[in-house]
């Protein structure tokens, strides 16, 4: 059936794949879901780097990208970068170089960053986990204990690994000129965007914004979801991957 590669989110690692590391196993499909660098077991050496050129290196033929969050924004870097390496895209909730992010998400992000200056990681951890998957309303709509808990342990362990490299020489650099956010209609594979309909207005709106910028792209909103549908809500993400993985590359699609 061909290569899957599932690229985690800034709140996360390759840990949050494992609802789908089965199905699509299962399905046929040979499965790499890597963790990037300051995440999960990959150290955050003191030295420039690109995420997206640490991910080009690991692809010895092409396949479909999946990448959620900081990881969407790689995978749209790496189907610009690497055409021949990316046959299908699939962005869940993806971010975006070159966006005006609203007071809300900045303040979230402020919250975070003041609790982590201050030595107090469990706060800084529950700051983010309030701005990208905590939910209002009834119990049951709520995310399960278990899947919160971790989502938190992911966020402690990047804090772990990224504590002092980013202020010793740890530093992304560009690999592409102009960014991604310029060269959207750049990108000709199939493509098809995720979101959670519970997710940050942000990353409604980034999504939106993807799906009428790629050329042929379609939309997908996952009800009762938040920054992570392929945790929270597990098998309508599986369900719709699996759809889009194996149809037809020339059959028409709707956003």
């Amino acid at each position: 059936m061909g290569d899957v590669l599932l690229i985690h989110a800034g709140i996360a690692d390759s840990r949050m794949w494992r609802p789908q590391l089965p199905v699509l196993t299962a399905a046929g499909y040979r499965v790499h879901a890597p963790d990037l660098r300051g995440f999960g077991q990959h150290p955050l050496e003191t030295e420039p780097f690109s995420y997206v050129r640490d991910i080009e290196a690991l692809l010895e033929r092409p396949c479909a990208v999946v990448g959620a969050s900081l990881g969407g924004r790689v995978a749209l870097e790496l189907a610009v970068l690497r055409r021949d390496l990316v046959e299908r895209l699939v962005l869940i909730a993806p971010g975006l170089s070159g966006w005006r992010w609203s007071d809300q998400t900045r303040a979230g992000w402020a919250e975070e960053d003041s609790a982590f200056q201050r030595g107090d990681r469990d706060a800084a951890a529950e700051a983010s986990l309030q701005l990208w998957i905590d939910r209002a309303g009834p119990p049951e709509s709520r995310l399960d204990p278990g899947t919160r808990e971790l989502v938190r342990e992911m966020v402690l362990r990047s804090y772990e690994l990224q504590a002092t490299a980013w202020d010793n020489g740890a530093e992304e650099t560009p690999a592409l000129d102009p960014p991604i956010h310029e060269r959207l209609r750049e990108i000709r594979c199939p493509t098809l965007v995720i979101v959670g309909a519970d997710d940050v207005d942000d990353m409604q709106a980034v999504a939106s914004h993807l799906a009428r910028a790629i050329e042929d792209a379609s939309l997908v909103t996952v009800p009762s979801a938040a920054h992570l549908p392929s945790l929270e809500k597990p098998s309508d993400v599986n369900a719709t991957l699996l759809a889009f993985l194996g149809s037809d590359p020339e059959a028409p699609r709707s956003a």
